[in-house]
């Protein structure tokens, strides 16, 4: 089961280039929903032989798609704030 990383909903089968999530209405074939997806890595995925796709939000025809089954936009960013609030402490 994968989860759709806009809002969080739970989504089974198959995921295809057309497949919207049923809560939200967004597509799920997008790099921010992919196992591959790494916001530090070059081109912000760690599949060395995938092509570069622009907007990470939008459904592509990549072949190496994987849903991280994660969803929730919120847990890197929230690691981000809360290393440099740690980072920002050590020096205050």
């Amino acid at each position: 089961m994968s989860k759709c990383y806009f809002c969080g909903a739970g989504s089974s089968g198959k995921i295809y280039r057309t497949t919207i999530c049923s809560s939200c209405g967004r597509e799920l074939k997008v790099c921010k929903n992919c196992l591959h997806y790494d916001s530090s890595s070059y081109n912000q995925c760690r599949e060395p032989q995938a092509e570069r796709v622009a907007d990470k939000e939008r459904a592509n025809f990549c072949d190496y798609f994987e849903p991280s089954g994660e969803g929730g936009s919120s847990t890197g960013s929230d690691k981000a704030k809360e290393a440099r609030s740690k980072l920002e402490d050590l020096f205050s």
